[in-house]
């Protein structure tokens, strides 16, 4: 069903790059509605809740090949479901090149209005109680990989839907080290630094082991 679903929404590569803030967009609003509405998701043992990134489509950016590399070592495909969040809203990975996912350039980290990240925060928190609350019987297990306000939004998302993320990472220890260090172009650094991704893996391991 998802597979046919996408289908029918394809990439035909006439759009014009949107370079608005995403989240006010009414393309991101329909399209959040589309699979909130109708998009069916399928079954899977853990969803595993990632930031969007500035390439598209998202699985082709360097730190998602990372990341997903990470992933598809410690579990099998059939055990779980990527969902990219954030600027974009909240889609299903499979959903990647859909419009308007594949066609915006927009970086929340280099905006300087406040207004405009606490529009982000309250929007995001609802898109994502709302794909959480769709999906509450679709997963036994969630898992967030994410910092800043990304993963304010998912922690948000989760109170209001009432559906726990079962692991946020990385852990406030790590994060911690990497601002004291101090040596990255953000202050908590980059999800594909080797201190994450080292823990990002540990973790995942430890959580199967446990779990599946």
């Amino acid at each position: 069903m998802g597979e046919r679903q996408q289908q029918t929404e394809p990439d035909t590569g006439q759009h014009a790059i949107l370079t608005d803030p995403p989240f006010y967009l009414p393309e991101f609003e329909k399209s959040y509605r589309y699979i909130i509405d109708q998009y069916e998701v399928t079954s899977r043992d853990i969803a595993i809740f990632l930031p969007c990134a500035v390439k598209k489509p998202y699985s082709a950016s360097p730190s998602h090949q990372l990341i997903r590399m990470i992933i598809s070592q410690v579990f099998d495909p059939s055990q779980y479901h990527i969902v990219i969040f954030g600027t974009c809203g909240i889609v299903p990975a499979e959903l990647e090149t859909m419009y308007p996912y594949a066609h915006y350039k927009y970086m929340l980290g280099k905006c300087n209005d406040d207004k405009v990240k606490d529009d982000f925060l309250r929007i995001e928190t609802e898109r994502v109680a709302g794909y959480l609350g769709k999906t509450r019987n679709v997963y036994k297990y969630r898992i967030g990989y994410c910092l800043g306000v990304f993963r304010e939004a998912l922690i948000h998302g989760s109170k209001e839907a009432g559906v726990p993320i079962d692991i946020i990472l990385p852990t406030h220890d790590i994060i911690n080290k990497v601002i004291e260090e101090g040596d990255c172009s953000f202050q908590e650094g980059s999800l594909s630094m080797d201190e994450y991704l080292g823990e990002f893996c540990d973790k995942l391991i430890r959580f199967r082991n446990l779990h599946l």
